[in-house]
């Protein structure tokens, strides 16, 4: 049976960085969108100071009403879980699973900027500050993120700098709102630079990790980097194929 998805990037990244990924997963059958969010990918010439979370969430509820969406497994990696949680919680009747790739959801009125603490926020807003304009987070330095990946090659890293895009800092300071219509789903955390364990103990000291324990969890360890959409995309397919797979049966 074919499963729908919609993959949505982290920041920086549009689409095209899920090509492996959906091609492999094109390959078993199934139906697939990767979305290029408001200013990122082949959208970057449309980002603003006014680009937030809102907007990239409102795109995502969008392509599942436009296209006229159900039953899907909607996939976010890293901050696409604030996205595609924040779109479950508004269209839960048009979404089968949640599936977390190296992230979780993150508690209502919080935000991606808040996750990484405040020395990363005031580290970070330097940055938008002196090379961002004042509104855009530059790109990391892929090269140097990637030089004890060994699964990752130069021409994957040249890729990875070509397909960046500075990322409008609102959609980091806005936080999600959530109303709890998305907690109902069942999801799936595929866990790449932690594993099962240390979630577990993360969870119990850190309340922006409490929904990451808290409901109908399925969790998969697939140990790489933070971006294995890169690093071993045959395998995250096979992950997601079977997280389809799981909802088709239940």
């Amino acid at each position: 049976m074919t499963t729908t998805y919609v993959l949505v990037p982290g920041f920086w990244l549009g689409a095209a960085v899920w090509r492996p990924v959906a091609d492999a997963l094109r390959e078993q059958g199934h139906v697939v969108h990767a979305v290029d969010l408001t200013g990122m990918g082949e959208r970057a010439h449309v980002a603003s100071p006014q680009t937030g979370l809102t907007t990239h969430v409102d795109d995502v509820v969008r392509l599942l009403e436009e296209q006229d969406l159900h039953d899907v497994v909607l996939v976010g990696h890293s901050y696409g879980a604030l996205v595609t949680t924040g779109a479950a919680d508004r269209v839960p009747e048009r979404v089968a699973r949640l599936v977390y790739v190296d992230s979780g959801p993150l508690p209502d009125g919080t935000s991606q900027a808040d996750f990484g603490g405040p020395d990363g926020r005031t580290a970070n807003e330097r940055l938008v500050a002196t090379q961002g304009e004042g509104w855009r987070l530059p790109p990391p330095p892929w090269a140097a993120l990637a030089a004890d990946v060994p699964e990752v090659d130069d021409a994957t890293v040249a890729a990875l700098v070509v397909g960046s895009q500075p990322q409008p800092w609102r959609t980091a300071t806005e936080p999600v709102a959530l109303t709890g219509a998305w907690r109902h789903l069942p999801r799936t955390a595929v866990l790449c630079t932690f594993g099962v364990e240390q979630l577990q103990q993360m969870a119990q000291q850190v309340p922006l990790f409490a929904d990451m324990v808290d409901g109908d969890w399925t969790y998969v360890e697939l140990p790489t980097w933070h971006w294995p959409m890169v690093s071993r995309p045959v395998e995250l397919a096979e992950v997601l194929g079977a997280e389809g797979a799981q909802h088709r049966h239940r």
